[in-house]
């Protein structure tokens, strides 16, 4: 654990910056890899901004919104100050879904079929980033009450609100649940699948794993139901992605819609 791994020129180099670039990098690797030899194979480097520029506002917005209002609502001005740091899985998901969406559009692309092929190279660089909470202290578990746990040294967040308690390796596990998505869909990549049926059970299974690993975590307020942001915003992501799948087996099942998983 390291919050900062060295400074050059009185800068500090943080860990999850450099994590951070390093997981969008991968998973843009994967992603070329995954798409070669099909019709999204020369939109990737194009699509790339638009992803990434969306997803970021995606991800700052869905924190300051559903993570931490009560105290953005006070401070507006230090909403644009992402560099602070805030941000939220689940709403750089839904934000680079919706870039895209816009590119495919733009384009003339099925939006379902690209983001089909993108899934697992998105899942894995999920699972490189959650390294970044850990090197910096952040999504942390709560106490686990026993002597088993990670405990945080001084200067990391966690340190901060729990001090030496061990902690439960919450987003540990979450990290090692995206490598068990990565595989999951690899396993049925040839699958012939409803166009969007991929893409929508990373999104289920990922926020299924993210909602039983809410109840570890220990740096969200709870809400009705005793649930956290987290867990609220994943069980819509939840049932939005199983509506969606049961409609979109109906379509093919009606030959209303393509397959893919012949690629």
């Amino acid at each position: 654990m390291k919050v900062i791994l060295f400074e050059i020129g009185g800068y500090s180099i943080h860990s999850y910056g450099v994590i951070v670039a390093l997981s969008v990098l991968l998973a843009y690797g994967a992603a070329v890899s995954f798409t070669k030899n099909t019709i999204y194979e020369e939109h990737m480097a194009n699509s790339l901004f638009y992803a990434l520029i969306s997803a970021l506002i995606g991800a700052r917005i869905w924190h300051v919104f559903f993570f931490q209002w009560d105290y953005y609502s006070k401070h507006w001005q230090e909403i644009p100050l992402i560099w602070n740091g805030g941000i939220s899985i689940i709403g750089a998901i839904i934000g680079g879904a919706v870039g895209i969406a816009l590119y495919s559009s733009r384009k003339k692309l099925s939006f379902w079929g690209f983001a089909d092929h993108l899934s697992p190279a998105l899942v894995l660089g999920q699972a490189l980033g959650r390294i970044a909470c850990f090197l910096n202290g952040d999504a942390f578990g709560s106490p686990t009450n026993t002597g088993y746990g990670i405990v945080y040294p001084e200067g990391t967040m966690a340190y901060d609100q729990y001090g030496s308690q061990p902690l439960w390796p919450a987003e540990v596990w979450e990290g090692q649940w995206d490598l068990i998505i990565f595989t999951m869909l690899l396993i049925v990549r040839h699958w012939k699948l409803p166009t969007g049926v991929r893409f929508l059970s990373y999104c289920f299974l990922y926020a299924f794993g993210r909602f039983m690993l809410e109840y570890l975590r220990g740096d969200s307020p709870r809400y009705a139901l005793q649930w956290t942001a987290g867990q609220w915003t994943s069980m819509i992501m939840m049932t939005s992605s199983f509506l969606l799948i049961g409609y979109f087996y109906c379509l093919f099942r009606y030959k209303r819609v393509d397959s893919i998983g012949t690629d």
